[in-house]
This record gives structure tokens, sequence and C-alpha cells, in this order.
């Protein structure tokens, strides 16, 4: 069974939730605290051992590629300076060489295009997706784990009200393994009282190669895009899907309440800002 080596990361959204700030600057390095969203990505992924970032991007979205990039004139100013802090945490941050690679989705066709788009990337391996909206702290470890356990495909999800299936993808539930189970079915947001589960797709993936194959022939699906879940579901007919259960919260920094939560949950498990933060939020909510 082929290791976890790969993330496809998709960032190629033109993020119109949050304009005007989405106009000149990508959503994606939009900041929690004072790191861009996507860099929090990065950072689950690696610590879980992902070793190749693909980016999926579109026009003006240039700032990220430079964001993993070595910013000279930066790192020079700083050493002048004597800023040996924020040199260490810049050189901390850094990708190694040939460890980010960028490719183009020209047109919006919808996320399973996207993931097509970097087949000649992925190669013949099995690799992770990883939607930068979602902000799941732990998550690609406990999938990778589940990986290792199972082989095949993994899906993250995670419960929500019944009133809400009908806005996300939802799996059916077959034989149950404790954190995981088996994925008998998908549905893309069923119709209200249908749905065979309250467990939502929750933007992130483990996939077999084999995915690839049917996303270049697969028809558009809703939204007149080409869906990464009905790719899912033929491929379903050949391997197995297990879904594993996300131990934690998911912040959907794609909506502006789940963005300012993940500031204020970030913000107070910082050290250095925690303390400090959490006696202005209260004294702010006590005048209120």
């Amino acid at each position: 069974m082929k290791r976890i080596r790969k993330a496809v990361l998709p960032v190629a959204g033109l993020g119109t939730r949050f304009l005007p700030a989405t106009k000149a600057v990508p959503k994606e390095m939009l900041c929690v605290v004072d790191r861009p969203v996507v860099q929090h990505v990065v950072d689950e992924a690696r610590a879980a051992g992902i070793e190749h970032f693909i980016f999926v991007t579109g026009r003006g979205k240039a700032v990220i590629e430079d964001h993993f990039d070595i910013a000279y004139e930066l790192n020079k100013t700083l050493e002048a300076r004597g800023k040996t802090k924020e040199l260490e945490l810049l050189a901390k941050d850094q990708p190694q060489a040939g460890q980010t690679s960028f490719t183009r989705q020209q047109e919006p066709l919808g996320l399973g295009h996207a993931v097509w788009c970097a087949r000649e990337l992925v190669g013949d391996e099995p690799f992770a997706v990883i939607l930068p909206d979602m902000l799941s702290r732990g998550s690609m470890e406990q999938m990778i784990a589940a990986y290792e356990k199972h082989g095949g495909n993994i899906i993250a999800v995670e419960e929500v009200p019944e009133d809400q299936t009908h806005q996300y993808g939802i799996v059916s539930v077959g034989q149950e393994f404790g954190q995981t189970f088996e994925i008998t079915g998908m549905v893309e947001k069923p119709p209200k009282g249908t749905a065979p589960s309250n467990y939502i797709i929750s933007g992130r993936y483990i996939l077999q190669p084999q995915v690839f194959d049917l996303l270049s022939n697969q028809e558009r699906g809703a939204g007149n895009e080409i869906q990464l879940t009905d790719s899912m579901i033929r491929l379903m007919k050949d391997q197995p899907f297990f879904g594993m259960r996300y131990q934690g919260r998911t912040y959907d920094t794609g909506s502006k309440i789940g963005f300012l939560m993940a500031n204020v949950a970030y913000a107070l498990e910082r050290e250095d800002l925690g303390p400090a933060f959490r006696q202005e939020l209260e004294a702010f909510l006590r005048q209120k």
C-alpha cells in the first residue's frame, strides 16, 4: 500500500462571499490571527507527513505562489536589522525546494475539474485533497491513520443537524469500525427529509489515482460543474470507500461567521495572545 505523500489544494475560487476584501487578495490569503488560511492548512498537512503540495490556482492567485517562495529582499532587510526571531519564523514555514507545485484551472468548472487539473503532478499514486476553506486541525493525521488501517478511499465526515443535510454532500453508513465506517453511497445536497444519514463530506479526502480516469469523462452535474462526488460514486463501484469521523471542530473560513470564529478560537489558544485577548474579549462582551 503506497503511503500518502501528495496533497492537492484547489485555490482557484473567486471568494465572492468576502468581497470587497477578495477583489485583489485571494481568499486563501486572508489571515486567521497572523497566518494566512492556506498556511494553516499546509501546516496541518505537513504535520501529518504530506511532502508535496499541489496548488490548483487561477487568475490573480500568484501571491499564493509568492507566499511559499523565498522573499530575498525581505530576508536581507530582516537580517540587516537583526530580526533573528522573524527570520527563524520564515525559515520554519518555508517549504523545501520542489515541495510545492502550481497548475492552472483556466475555467471555473467545479471541484472535480480542479482535482483533474492536478493529474500529471499527482501521477499514479494515492493522494489527499484538502479544501483550504476548511480549518480542521488534526484531520489529515486522523485520515492517514484510517487509510493505513483500511486502504482504499477515505472521506472525512462530520455530523450536522437533520434540518441542514440538504445543504451538503451526504454519505450512507455501512459496516462500523469505531471512528470509521464503510460508505455505501453518496448523494449531493439531497432534498429535505431524504438524506441517508446526517454525516456530511467535510472537505478532506484521500483518493486513489483511478479517480482521474473517471474525472476525464465526467459529465457535468450540479451547478453545471464537474462534481468530484459524481466521480467518487462511480469509483465506489470498483473500490472501497470509508468515512472517517473527524474528532475536532472545523471552522469554515469561506463563511464570515466561520472566519470570525476561527480567529477567536486560534487567538485564544495562543500562549502569547490568549490571556490578554480573553480579557479584552470578556470586557467587550460585558459592555454589550
